[in-house]
Order: C-alpha cells, then sequence, then structure tokens
C-alpha cells in the first residue's frame, strides 16, 4: 500500500521536524540525556549560542573532573558539587526529573532533588543559567544555586552563599559584603559609603558585564555601586563575573570569549595576607617580591604538608609534651589575625612584655599579639586555630608558645663536635666571638682611617662612599627631619611647587643632589604611609623617577626623589620667543614622548598593582641630564585620604585644567583610561608647543585641541606642528602618528582609548593607526580657571554619562557618591560643589 501524504500534512511534519531542531539548538535537553566523563569527544550540552556549555572539565590532574558550566573556553562559573569526580563518572538528566552527578563507583556526589516535582526539560540559557522546568515554571535554576561564581544578569541575594574550600561569601541585610572562614570569622566586611543614607529591606548583589557590581535595594533608587573593575567598559566580547577563589579573595574577573583564561580586575581584600587562614594553622603569611608565600613561625615548627605551605604547621613538640616548662617565640613585625567574634573577648590593653608574659602564664593562651602602635592594644589567641601575617611594615611583635630551646635561625656550623670523647661549642659562646672580632676590626679600621685620612683633601670622598653604602639596597631609606632639614640648607632653595606641596633642592651625606618634597595636607598615619611609600619605592622603571627616601616623624611627611637636572616638560614647551635655547628639537620631543607612554605603560600595565596616576601633564613629566622622560608623583594619590588609604573623596581631589578626563566630570569610574586623556593632551601639546586649551584668534575663539583637529582633518598638519620646529628637520611621519594617538586618547568613552602598550606600539609604528574619530568629550576644557574642585554633581554633564555606549543601568551613576575601584584600589567619591577654583598652577589628585 502506497502511503499518500497530502502536501499541508508533508508542511506539517517538516514544520515539527524543524521545531524540535530547533528547540534542541536552543539549549533544550531532554529527560534521559546524559554526559559521561570519559568520552572526551562527546558534545556538550550548549546555550543557543554555544557561549556557555555544561559539560566535564578535567581539574589537571590525573582521572580528575569536575562537572561544570563553562563560558566560551573552557573557565567554570557553576559545578555540579564541589567533589571531583573519576573518569567514569557520568552526569544524568534522570525521567524522574532530577539532574544527578554519579561517580566511576556508583555513589552519588551531587543532586537537584527535584525528582518527582513534574520536570519535564532542562535549558541552558546565553546568560549561564541552567534550569530545570515544569512546563514554562523553573522548579530549579543554576542561578539560585550558586557555587562560587555570579555572571551577569543572575541576581544574588541576602539567601544565597558562595563557597569554596573553607571560605564563604555573603550578601548580609544590612547590604554588606562579607567574607568568612569556616562559617564563623569574618574577617572582611563592606558596605555602600556614607553618601549612600539608606536602610536596606531586601538588598541583592549583581554585576554588570561592562565591570560594575551594585548592591540594589526598593529604598535605593538606581542601585548602589560597590565596585568597578579596573578594565571597565572596555572589550565587548569579555565576560566579567564575581569569584570567590579558593585562597579566600573575592575577585571580578574577566575571560575573554574563547581564551580559557581568567584575569583578576578588582579583589575585595587588597591584602592577601590579610584573608584569615591563607596558610593554614600556625602558618606565617609573607611576601617574596610579588606573591605571598606561607611558612611555619620558626624552627620548632613543620610543615604539615611538605609540598604545600597552605596546609599550616605544626609543632614539633606539642606544649603538654614539654620536657620543662614552655616558653615564648618572639616574632617582630608579625601579627596573628584577630577579626570578630575573637575581638570581643580577647582584646587587653598592657604594655608589650604583659602581652607576652600574660599569654605564657594562662593555659587558655597560646600565642598573642601585641600592637607598636601607641594603643597598647594586646590580642590573645585560644587554642585552636591560629593565622599569622608578618610584614616589616606591620607595627606589632607577636609571641606563641614552644616547647625549650627556641630554635628560630639554626646554623648547621652553631655546633661542632668531635670524634674521641666530644665536645660542645655553645652557641653563645659563638656568637660574643664572632661579634667582638667583629666590632674590634671595625673600631681598629676606624681609627686607623680616621688617623691617616682626617687631614686628606680625599676624606669627604671616602666619607660619600661610606654613606652610598645605605643607598646601595634600593629600599627606601628613612632620613630624619633634621637630616633633610641639614640637606636642603633650612629649605632654602626652591625647585617648583606641585599638587603635593613645594620641591627643594638637597644634596645628601654622599654627596648625592635630590630633590625633597615637602608633602601638605597628607594625615595617614605612619603604617598607612610606610606602606604607601614602600609601594612607591618598589616601582622601578627607566622613565620613572627614582624615590630615594622618605621622612616622616610627627607631622613632618617628606619624599626624597632623584634629582632631574633640566627640570620639567613645560619648561621647555611653554617659552617665549627670547629663549629659543629652550627649544627642544623634534627628536627630542619624540623621545620624551615614546618615554612618558613606556613609563605609563609599566604603571598601567606591569606593576603587580595598576597604578593610576590622575595627574598626567607636561609639570609632571621631569627631563634628565640627556632630556629622557621620567614620570615622577606618581603613587600620590593613595596618600590623600587620613582615614583609610584605598579611599579619596571628591572634595579632596583637584585636577589640572586641560587635562582632566570627561569621566572626572560625569562621576563615572576613574581607571587607566583617565591617564591616557591626559596622556593625549600631552602628546598634542608636545607636537604643537602650546596649551591644549589655549584659545586665540588665529583658533577661531577655539580651544586649540579642537582647532587642531578640524586641521587634521583638512590635512594641514603644519598647522598643528610648533612653528617655532619650521626651520629645523623634522620626521613628518612621527609627526601625523603622534598627532593621530593624541586624537585617539583623548575619546570621549574610556573604551574607545587605546592602553598604553597600544599607545607605545602606535608611536613606534609597529601597530598601523585608523583614522580617528572626532574627540566630543571635551567638556572640562570650557571651564575657566586653571585648576578645579571635580563635582560629583552629574546631572551638569548629563549629555556626557547619557552617551557612554551599552550602560543598562545608566541610572545608577547618578547616586550621590561612588565608590570605585581604580589602581587596584576603591576610591570613594562624594558629593562636592560644582567648581572651586585653585591659584593657577596648582593641581592636586
Amino acid at each position: 500500500m502506497i502511503l499518500q501524504i497530502q502536501p499541508r500534512s508533508l508542511f506539517l511534519v517538516v514544520f515539527l521536524l524543524v521545531a524540535a531542531k530547533a528547540s534542541e539548538a536552543a539549549g533544550t535537553i531532554a529527560p534521559g540525556s546524559t554526559l559521561d566523563a570519559s568520552n572526551e569527544n562527546q558534545a556538550t550540552w550548549s546555550s543557543p549560542s554555544s557561549t556557555f556549555s555544561l559539560g566535564f572539565i578535567s581539574t589537571g590532574l590525573p582521572n580528575s573532573f569536575i562537572a561544570a558550566i563553562s563560558y566560551s573556553g573552557g573557565v567554570p562559573i557553576w559545578t555540579a558539587g564541589s567533589t571531583p569526580v573519576d573518569s567514569a563518572a557520568s552526569l544524568q538528566f534522570l525521567p524522574s526529573g532530577a539532574l544527578r552527578l554519579v561517580n566511576g563507583d556508583g555513589n552519588t556526589v551531587w543532586d537537584s532533588g527535584t525528582a518527582g516535582k513534574g520536570v519535564s526539560s532542562a535549558s541552558l540559557e546565553d546568560t549561564g543559567k541552567l534550569s530545570l522546568l515544569r512546563n514554562d515554571t523553573v522548579v530549579w535554576s543554576s542561578f539560585d544555586n550558586p557555587t562560587d561564581t555570579v555572571v551577569p544578569s543572575q541576581n544574588f541575594t541576602t539567601g544565597k552563599v558562595l563557597r569554596s574550600g573553607l571560605y564563604s561569601f555573603r550578601l548580609i541585610s544590612s547590604g554588606n559584603l562579607t567574607l568568612s572562614w569556616n562559617d564563623s570569622v569574618v574577617y572582611f566586611t563592606q558596605g555602600l559609603n556614607s553618601s549612600y543614607d539608606v536602610n536596606m529591606t531586601s538588598p541583592s548583589l549583581g554585576i554588570q558585564n561592562i565591570g560594575i557590581l551594585s548592591i540594589f535595594d526598593s529604598n535605593l533608587s538606581g542601585g548602589g555601586i560597590m565596585a568597578y573593575s579596573n578594565d571597565y567598559a572596555e572589550n565587548r566580547d569579555t565576560l566579567r563575573y564575581l569569584k570567590l577563589g579558593g585562597d579566600g579573595n573575592l575577585r571580578i574577573l574577566s575571560s575573554d570569549r574563547g581564551s580559557g583564561t581568567e584575569i583578576a580586575r578588582w579583589a575585595a581584600v587588597e591584602d592577601q595576607c590579610e584573608v584569615f587562614g591563607y596558610c593554614g594553622n600556625m602558618g606565617i603569611c609573607s611576601y617574596n617580591d610579588t606573591d605571598p608565600i606561607c611558612g611555619c613561625p620558626s624552627q620548632n615548627f613543620e610543615l604539615v604538608d611538605p609540598k604545600d605551605g597552605r596546609k599550616g604547621c605544626k609543632r614539633k613538640v606539642e606544649t603538654v609534651n614539654c620536657p620543662g616548662n614552655p616558653t615564648m617565640l618572639d616574632m617582630e613585625n608579625t601579627q596573628f589575625l584577630t577579626y570578630p567574634p575573637e575581638t570581643e573577648s580577647q582584646i587587653f590593653f598592657v604594655g608589650i612584655s604583659a602581652c607576652r608574659s600574660n599569654c605564657l602564664v594562662n593555659p587558655s593562651c597560646d600565642a598573642s599579639t601585641s600592637l607598636s602602635d601607641g594603643t597598647g592594644l594586646c590580642y590573645f589567641k585560644t587554642p585552636g586555630f591560629i593565622s599569622g601575617y608578618q610584614s616589616p611594615a606591620l607595627p606589632s611583635s607577636s609571641y606563641i608558645k614552644v616547647c625549650s630551646p627556641v630554635d628560630p635561625n639554626p646554623s648547621p656550623n652553631a655546633q661542632l663536635s668531635g670524634k674521641g670523647g666530644g665536645w660542645r661549642m655553645h652557641p653563645w659562646v659563638v656568637a660574643v666571638v664572632v661579634i667582638g672580632t667583629i666590632l674590634g676590626l671595625v673600631a681598629l679600621e676606624g681609627s686607623l682611617w680616621w688617623w691617616c685620612c682626617r687631614n686628606s683633601p680625599k676624606f669627604g670622598v671616602l666619607s660619600a662612599h661610606y654613606a652610598l653604602l645605605e643607598y646601595a639596597s634600593g629600599a627606601p631609606v628613612q632620613f630624619t627631619y633634621k637630616e633633610l632639614q641639614r640637606s636642603t640648607k633650612g629649605f632654602k632653595e626652591k625647585l617648583g611647587t606641585g599638587g603635593f606641596g613645594a620641591v627643594y633642592k638637597g644634596i645628601l651625606t654622599n654627596r648625592t643632589v635630590a630633590a625633597v618634597k615637602q608633602l601638605e595636607g597628607i594625615e595617614q598615619g605612619e603604617k598607612q604611609f610606610r606602606m604607601e611609600v614602600a609601594t612607591i619605592s618598589s616601582t622601578h622603571h627607566l622613565n620613572l623617577v627614582r624615590l630615594i627616601g622618605f621622612c616622616s616623624e610627627g607631622r613632618h611627611r617628606l619624599l626624597v626623589y632623584e634629582f632631574m637636572k633640566n627640570g620639567s616638560l613645560d619648561h621647555f614647551l611653554f617659552v617665549s620667543e627670547g629663549q629659543s635655547e629652550k627649544i627642544l628639537n623634534w627628536e627630542y620631543r619624540f623621545n620624551i614622548a615614546l618615554g612618558t607612554a613606556r613609563g605609563m605603560t609599566y604603571l598601567h600595565e606591569e606593576c603587580r598593582d595598576c597604578i593610576v596616576h590622575c595627574d598626567i601633564k607636561p609639570e609632571n613629566i621631569l627631563l634628565d641630564e640627556n632630556y629622557a622622560a621620567k614620570v615622577s608623583d606618581f603613587g600620590l594619590a593613595k596618600l590623600i585620604n587620613p582615614k583609610d588609604h584605598r579611599y579619596r573623596t571628591l572634595t579632596s581631589v583637584r585636577g589640572t585644567r586641560g587635562y582632566l578626563a570627561p569621566e572626572w566630570l560625569a562621576n563615572l569610574p576613574i581607571t587607566s583610561k583617565s591617564d591616557v586623556y591626559g596622556y593625549g593632551m600631552v602628546l598634542l601639546e608636545i607636537v604643537s608647543g602650546r596649551r591644549n586649551f589655549e584659545v586665540s584668534a588665529e583658533t577661531r575663539r577655539q580651544k586649540f585641541c579642537v582647532w587642531a583637529y578640524e586641521e587634521f582633518e583638512k590635512g594641514n598638519i603644519k598647522a598643528i606642528l610648533d612653528r617655532r620646529l619650521d626651520d629645523q628637520e623634522v620626521d613628518m611621519e612621527q609627526v601625523v602618528r603622534a598627532i593621530k594617538v593624541s586624537f585617539w586618547c583623548i575619546q570621549e568613552q574610556p573604551s574607545h582609548r587605546p592602553m598604553m602598550s597600544k599607545v607605545v606600539q602606535m608611536l613606534e609604528g609597529i601597530t598601523e593607526i585608523e583614522r580617528p574619530p572626532a574627540p566630543k568629550g571635551l567638556t572640562e576644557g570650557s571651564i575657566n580657571g586653571s585648576s578645579m574642585n571635580v563635582s560629583s554633581n552629574i546631572s551638569a554633564f548629563s549629555t556626557t554619562a547619557a552617551s557612554a555606549p551599552a550602560l543598562s543601568s545608566s541610572s545608577s551613576f547618578q547616586a550621590a557618591g561612588v565608590s570605585l575601584y581604580a589602581s587596584g584600589k576603591n576610591v570613594e567619591r562624594a558629593s562636592s560643589s560644582l567648581l572651586q577654583s585653585y591659584p593657577e598652577g596648582q593641581s592636586q589628585v
């Protein structure tokens, strides 16, 4: 019999087949589907555009896998269970409606708990959300059951928890973000800044794909911004998400589509060693050049796992088994981390010696920490879990019970033995002999040197060589105020006045000429000031001014820099007609532009933490004796606020007219792209020899940078170039490249500006430069006065904010204050009056 199918029926069959295929392609998963870990070539369950997929990912260990939803390239954003499985495991979507992960031994590792609830299908969306559905009703979803990650479009509320090992992250009812160890010790908590005066009822947390982390609540209009990623609003084909790492830190990470790599863009805990338990029980966290490392308090301890220092330490002999009475191991610049609820019952106000001795005689005290900051605070640690942090910048001493003898630094030569009856030389005998010999030799050499050389004209030279040893280590030298007063002859010869204070010429004891900056308005505590100085001094680059040392005595805060013989760039760019000897030729100018770009590239992309300068201008570009450019005053923006070096308020921020990026005025995040804007303005000034905000009849009463783009569009490059270079040899190809780069750098939208490494490549001719569009965001240059206080009043500049691309929650920017992340640091900006002018040449950020 021949089956005849009517055309209409045939069409219906084809339609149903196509619909079924479309449903399958749209990320729908049918009950009875199974994924096997052993089948590496098996197709995963994918979202409609294959942006996300559900399948097995290798952990990197032999025969070890996790079942996870991963972003394109293999970055996991949700996992089924926290336990890895073997290659015989399978992920099963059972006909009962349960999604189940079964190990190779048949044991269930994880189950969705949806059996018998009418689940008829599952779907994986392009947002990364996995849902188990009863018809169109969501019975269970991965967004409602997060593991360690929050992605855009995911709503994280107070009832949800992110977990990674012993660490957990929560949003509490007050709207604060909290990080906890073992669900007991809260080592991090942060809420909205004080400009948000609101009582929250049902807060939720969300992250936008452009890199904004925000709190939302019915009582909070437009949401409150918690943090920004430092690649805010850059590449659109990038996923930015919030993740709790196994090291206990909460970060905003970014992953380019298909790359399979993650890059940290913001961290809740800036100092990793402040994460409780990072180095395990009795472990001590410290730093090598860049990374945190874990060790034990002394040789009285040993690692629990020699292959993994993060698993902590244990005493070689427990104190209960001591042959005699236990004693205290003294550790300088060390702190045992004490967070709530411990601080409520284990804090005392006693002296250093009492903090040590009281713990020794107290059976319920295992260790103690005494703060050497004048507060007299002493923290006791009861037997249990002890987490330590050691750093030269910590003003604290800690003590922990050990069995005698204390063995902090064993020396293989400390004991000498003979094969006969044998004998033992005590360590104190060796120490006395060695120290006595050294002191005797030093005294003898000093006496001979003084006797023979005191009348020699070379005496001063020798003295300088000896003094040089103090600076040879590369660490910042601590000067006394009297030393710097003497070296500057009572601060007599002023080199100039910058945004942070006056700079004086000085001659140090080793005959080195230096620039001594007297900081003004810096009210930070001793500890924070020293930490920031240590950060600045560790930043070394050929195109950065080197910090030699500092002074911190009472209210006196001074920084000592290497001396730049030729002063700042503005003295050579903006000179009168009669000072032709100070006019730089084009070769010098181009090398200065390139050197400045390289120095800024180092600050933005090559340091351990990104440093945003915030005040790039010719006055902050210094020239050495060879006219090589060196960027100065970097890192000083962190010294502004007296309460916390991570924050500064907008009322204390002053910028210089002509160099401020539009986002300063629109209350948008200040990132490294804000420095790129300032550099673009400086680059145009290097080419033209004129201030970018100058207006004249020649520029048709327009700002020079606006007029310059119009001339560039006409192809009139010579009109832009400094007319004082007309009779000199100029590489016009370099000039055109520099002009194009400058216009790219001063684009209104930060995402349209290149990174500084790209700027270097464009200037060097390595990368082809497209024709730049007309810069539009030149709002701040139209304001009178050479300096200004930047306002958080966004309404006056609403056109700038409105033109930002793809801001799904633009209203969130209109909050009275914004907490943002810049240079790896949070920057809190509060409301201020719209504008406030300052005297000519003054700028401070």
